[in-house]
């Protein structure tokens, strides 16, 4: 069981909190038991802790009194954060810690907790944006990043600004669960907004989604389902047993997109996954997910990400072994 153990703080941001535990809370919907996170909510000082926006939270425990070094340890930022001075006791606490955690993370500024216990020394990171300027004159030694959503280096992770958490959050399940589960949780929280920012930087899924009961979800899911064969105007609208006319209209209202584009980055956002995970040709990829021809899948990826599709595989080597297999596979091997 994979143990999580997340710091707060007074005037800690309550999303940079609540994000990732989220994600990985909802990840245990689609795992056994066993293998399961146990979420962990450390305080720096004793007793509820007073969020920025006032929210107030109750820890487990005070980070001092954790017995076992967890699987992952997550620093978040707060709005105050980057102007306070280093805490020797916590800076101590979590340069100890992190030496010996599988996996330590930082979501937006909470990348100064962990520069400030030394443990961002000679590594790559990234920040809020607003933080970048700050985070770079006061630790020179670090190379920070600043166009990136998240960034690795060795155990270590930052994350950029606030929801940014969410994005690295889903990254690590993938790392532990693989893209089925991550995925998964993805649609659970309705996370479909593009991200910006080359490797893993890229939220699971751009296609706008519409929940409820709908008619229009229940398209959005034929889609989802059927991404290999025929999804024009005249299908969709006999699958919402609807006009075409009508149907286009409603579409178009409900996601704010038509449903064409929604049909091309939905084929899109399975591309992704294939080209993340595995090692299958472009043109069996392009086949799969209905763009009928690698130059066809090509065009897309340009239109909505920026970068080609074959480019977008190179991006995510480096989260793939030689044989095409995930870090989770790869860990569970030489376990």
């Amino acid at each position: 069981m994979p143990s999580i153990a997340i710091l707060v703080f007074p005037g800690v941001q309550a999303l940079d909190v609540s994000g990732p535990m989220d994600v990985f809370a909802e990840a245990n919907r689609y795992l056994e038991p066993t293998q399961q996170y146990e979420l962990t909510v450390l305080g720096t000082v004793p007793g509820a802790v007073a969020c920025s926006n006032g929210m107030m939270l109750q820890p487990h425990a005070c980070y001092e009194a954790l017995q076992e070094v967890p699987d992952l340890l997550i620093a978040p930022g707060g709005p105050a954060l980057p102007r306070q001075p280093r805490e020797e006791r916590l800076s101590g606490w979590l340069r100890d810690m992190g030496g010996r955690c599988p996996r330590v993370a930082s979501v937006c500024n909470g990348a100064f907790l962990l520069a400030h216990a030394g443990l961002l020394d000679g590594r790559r990171a990234t920040t809020h944006w607003n933080d970048v300027q700050n985070l770079t004159a006061r630790f020179p030694s670090i190379t920070v990043q600043p166009d990136r959503i998240f960034v690795r280096d060795g155990h270590i992770y930052t994350s950029a600004g606030v929801t940014a958490g969410i994005d690295l959050a889903l990254h690590l399940v993938f790392e532990d669960c693989g893209a089925d589960v991550s995925l998964n949780v993805a649609k659970r929280l309705v996370v479909f907004t593009q991200r910006s920012g080359g490797q893993s930087q890229f939220s699971p899924y751009l296609a706008p989604h519409v929940g409820g009961e709908s008619v229009m979800q229940t398209v959005q899911l034929y889609v989802l389902g059927h991404l290999d064969e025929d999804l024009s105007v005249e299908r969709l609208a006999r699958v919402a047993a609807m006009s075409e006319r009508n149907f286009a209209r409603v579409f178009a209202r409900e996601t704010r997109s038509t449903p064409g584009e929604f049909v091309e980055r939905a084929r899109v956002d399975a591309a992704r996954v294939l080209l993340e995970t595995g090692r299958e040709p472009l043109k069996t990829i392009a086949h799969r997910c209905g763009f009928g021809s690698p130059a066809h899948m090509r065009t897309a990826f340009v239109k909505h990400l920026g970068v080609t599709a074959r480019q977008y595989r190179q991006h995510f080597g480096a989260f793939l072994d030689g044989a095409g297999t995930s870090a989770r596979d790869t860990r569970l091997r030489a376990a």
